[in-house]
């Protein structure tokens, strides 16, 4: 299961199907998955929807499209963040206007990124997980402050 950037067909399997695989490998009781640093991160059942549901209208963030480019990836997020040679930048608070070194954004394959919220030095919570498909989003991203642990001293 997974391998380092595998895609699947998500318009071959029911969003059951697709339900059944982010919870099978990502949420599960008996799954642990660590960043290539040795964070924890947690996932939950209802970030699916987060994650792969897609907003018609990017102003008022409805997530109404079930995004199929996002699902063909759903294991690329633990290739990402266990892949040491992901970059890692701070994450931006859109709504705060800033940068937040609790959010951790790890760039790979160029335009593919994952978030993470940091709860404590070892452990985080996952944010979302997309294709970035505007060059001024990856540019800003590319120039966004390198991430440093707000936890270390």
């Amino acid at each position: 299961m997974g391998g380092k950037y595998k895609k699947i067909k998500p318009y071959e399997l029911t969003e059951q199907e697709l339900r059944e695989i982010w919870h099978s490998t990502y949420c599960a009781g008996n799954v642990t998955i660590f960043t290539l640093d040795g964070v924890l991160v947690k996932f939950y059942e209802d970030q699916f929807d987060h994650c792969f549901y897609e907003s018609a209208n990017r102003k008022q963030r409805d997530k109404s499209i079930l995004s199929l480019n996002r699902l063909e990836k759903i294991y690329w997020i633990k290739d990402t963040l266990e892949d040491p040679e992901a970059i890692l930048k701070s994450g931006w608070l859109r709504d705060k206007q800033t940068y937040n070194h609790s959010r951790r954004l790890a760039l790979v394959k160029e335009n593919y990124v994952v978030i993470i919220r940091f709860i404590k030095a070892e452990r985080a919570k996952f944010v979302t997980a997309y294709e970035i498909n505007d060059d001024e989003s990856l540019e800003k991203i590319n120039e966004s402050p390198d991430w440093k642990n707000p936890y270390k001293k």
